[in-house]
């Protein structure tokens, strides 16, 4: 598909598979399912799903997403559904259990790969070259016969031979790959280096015309994005990416980066892409609560600090011409900053906003719980903000099924008393449970009044305080990471969104506390595959 004399970029999204490979990081299938729905709105070409032999909670991910979202349309400018697609290790065994789980969409992708670099060969792998070249053949052949949309990578592509690159990259050619990626699987080419790889496989591949090649790049040494730009420049027309930069190590090539700057830079680059900008900052919102990740305050382009100016010179510029010091507008990527609504708004303006800001097609209920959350925090004479109604959404979203609901809390706190804390619950059966307890702080009074009313013996990874507006009166997010006590538990994330930071304490204490629980009485999600061997793409 062409624009003029600008291809569209394939935009392959792996947030689902490679981002949920950052430590400890673990989707649940209806976290799946609900990011999945959102990059479908943002417009992302291609969706990889997961790993679907990595465990039985990964198949059902997969699954459920290629059966419930790889149908959708709406708002793409395509006009097409996205693909979904699943990683398989070069293994029949791996392959078949990637089909079985990708099948129901009506567009789908089997990924399959293979180390090529001498060091993967010999140190992890143990084959030859020739053992190489003969697998890969195999492989792919045997996946082509289960569907026509092959994507093979060259795992550490950034450390192997271009030469034997070439050779292997025909051969999966030859043997039916429609898409070809050339991993940076450790980060460690620079842009320079990577382009002209990319160049030299583009140009030496025998039917290469008959391939998108692709880009996956890591950032281990902070290169990810210039390196799959580099890339674009030369030759690919697929960027493999994920939403926040999310993933292993250091993490992926961020979506919204490689986006914006082929948006932002439209000489610079031969292509065009067919994502909703302004959903970006609505998916980056719903990938870090959902994922637990929290993003930098000076991430390009999602960072709370990325349209802010606090020197006065800028500030200055930005007064008389916003162009002075800003080359994306806010409202491009879904950002504003300005008062929207107050507590004389009503329902209807309320829910019409909320469509302008990528909410659509909501449940009567959703709304309604929403607008009183909206409402309660206007009555506290705040000036409401559109972070302030992304914070509200994405709590009212994306909150796991409540097992325990948090009703008062209340709290006696000061310089010279024990800090103590009454927490107020409903229960599974309905009857409210009333806990006090005392702590060495504040927020620790708070977390054991909660732990003794669930009667929950967790553990505090991870505490976060965010403002999302600035004043004195702005809401205060607050993000938490628990777990149990055994070894093999893993981390649960909750979060909570408050003008009083220890309200916000208590909900995402809560939250992460039915996280836990819904997701014990659920499919293991733990992964069975060793990811030394399975997911280094």
């Amino acid at each position: 598909m062409t624009t003029g004399e600008k291809e569209t970029l394939v935009i392959f999204d792996t947030t689902l598979r490679d981002g949920e490979q950052s430590p400890g990081v673990t989707l649940t299938s209806d976290d799946k399912v609900q990011i999945a729905k959102q990059l479908s709105r943002l417009g992302v070409t291609v969706c990889e799903a997961g790993f679907p032999i990595a465990s039985d909670g990964d198949f059902a991910g997969v699954e459920r997403i290629a059966k419930e979202v790889g149908h959708l349309t709406t708002g793409r400018k395509s006009g097409k559904p996205m693909v979904i697609c699943g990683l398989a290790r070069a293994i029949k065994k791996d392959i078949d259990r990637c089909y079985e789980a990708i099948q129901h969409a009506p567009l789908h992708r089997i990924h399959t790969f293979l180390a090529t670099s001498d060091i993967h060969l010999e140190h992890k792998l143990r084959i030859t070259r020739e053992q190489c070249v003969a697998k890969v053949h195999e492989m792919v052949t045997y996946a082509k016969s289960k569907c026509t949309d092959i994507e093979f990578s060259t795992e550490d592509a950034g450390r192997s031979d271009k030469d034997f690159l070439v050779k292997v990259i025909g051969v999966a050619i030859a043997a039916g790959a429609t898409t070809i990626n050339i991993p940076d699987t450790v980060g460690y080419t620079t842009p320079e280096e990577y382009g002209a790889l990319v160049k030299y496989i583009v140009t030496n591949t025998p039917n290469a015309d008959k391939a998108v090649f692709s880009t996956h790049c890591h950032n281990d040494l902070g290169l990810a994005t210039a390196n799959t730009l580099s890339g674009v420049v030369n030759g690919a027309r697929q960027v493999e990416v994920t939403i926040n930069g999310i993933g292993e190590r250091a993490g992926n090539t961020a979506l919204e980066e490689v986006v914006m700057a082929i948006t932002c830079r439209k000489g610079s680059f031969p292509v065009i892409t067919d994502i909703d900008t302004p959903q970006i900052m609505r998916t980056s919102e719903m990938v870090m609560h959902l994922s637990g990740m929290r993003v930098q305050s000076n991430k390009a382009i999602v960072g709370a600090n990325a349209f802010a100016h606090e020197s006065g010179i800028h500030q200055d510029g930005m007064l008389k011409n916003a162009g002075t010091y800003e080359i994306i507008s806010p409202a491009l990527v879904g950002v504003q900053t300005s008062l929207v609504m107050g507590k004389h708004s009503g329902r209807a303006a309320f829910k019409s906003r909320l469509g302008e800001l990528g909410y659509e097609e909501l449940a009567a209920d959703v709304i309604q719980a929403a607008f009183e959350r909206f409402k309660t925090l206007a009555d506290t004479g705040k000036s409401i903000t559109d972070s302030d109604l992304h914070a509200i959404m994405n709590d009212q979203l994306h909150q796991p099924p409540i097992t325990f609901a948090l009703q008062h809390v209340q709290v006696f706190t000061g310089t010279t008393i024990q800090p103590t804390a009454t927490a107020t619950l409903t229960g599974p059966d309905g009857a409210n449970i009333v806990r006090c307890s005392v702590g060495t702080g504040p927020v620790n009074a708070i977390f054991r009044a909660v732990c003794d009313a669930t009667e929950s013996d967790v553990q505090l990874l991870d505490y976060n305080i965010q403002a999302i507006t600035e004043g004195t009166d702005a809401l205060g997010r607050v993000s938490v990471a628990i777990k149990g006590k055994e070894e093999s538990d893993r981390p649960y994330h909750g979060s909570g969104a408050h003008h009083d930071i220890l309200v916000a304490s208590a909900e995402a204490y809560v939250s992460a506390i039915n996280a836990m629980l819904h997701a014990k009485s659920g499919p293991p999600m733990k992964r069975t595959v060793s990811m030394a061997f399975g997911a280094g793409v």
